[in-house]
């Protein structure tokens, strides 16, 4: 990459990461209150937030993913789901043609607490979002990837080293 593309590139990216780093506080706060709206550890409400979120992207979510999602132990993880299976929360269920497979789906009435949570704020994030033209959301989208992926590259040799 050329230098003058480069000049200010450090400025934005401080901007930027600054930003990021204030919208993910909000964002922990919100699964903070979600937890508190549930009566939940807010692990167990992040747990449920990831077990959803795959739900709605088609995809669901194993144990395992979900304790790499959410940074919990195999034990720790098992010890949660217990007891958002104890609850009535979730699901566990033998959905894969490999049967050894456990899927994790959320339970009709915890996604109605979520909906019940969640709803007022989508109309207000959905008039921010449509003042934007697509193509700038698709470009900013392939950002936070791009991103993402350095950051897991800078933790993979993180993590290798240490």
């Amino acid at each position: 990459m050329e230098e003058s593309a480069l000049e200010g590139a450090a400025e934005r990216r401080e901007l930027l990461v600054e930003a990021l780093r204030v919208y993910g506080g909000r964002y922990a706060e919100l699964s903070r209150s979600f937890a508190a709206h549930l009566g939940l550890y807010a692990t167990d409400a992040t747990a449920l937030l990831e077990i959803i979120a795959a739900e709605e992207r088609g995809a669901p979510i194993s144990p395992a993913r979900l304790g790499k999602r959410i940074l919990l132990s195999s034990g720790a993880t098992t010890s949660l789901l217990n007891r958002l299976e104890r609850a009535g929360h979730i699901v566990r269920s033998r959905e894969h043609s490999d049967r050894r497979v456990v899927t994790l789906r959320s339970s009709p009435h915890i996604q109605e607490r979520a909906d019940e949570f969640f709803r007022p704020l989508a109309a207000p994030m959905d008039a921010i979002v449509g003042r934007y033209p697509p193509d700038d959301l698709d470009r900013f989208r392939a950002l936070l990837a791009e991103m993402g992926t350095a950051m897991d590259s800078h933790l993979a040799r993180v993590n290798q080293d240490g």
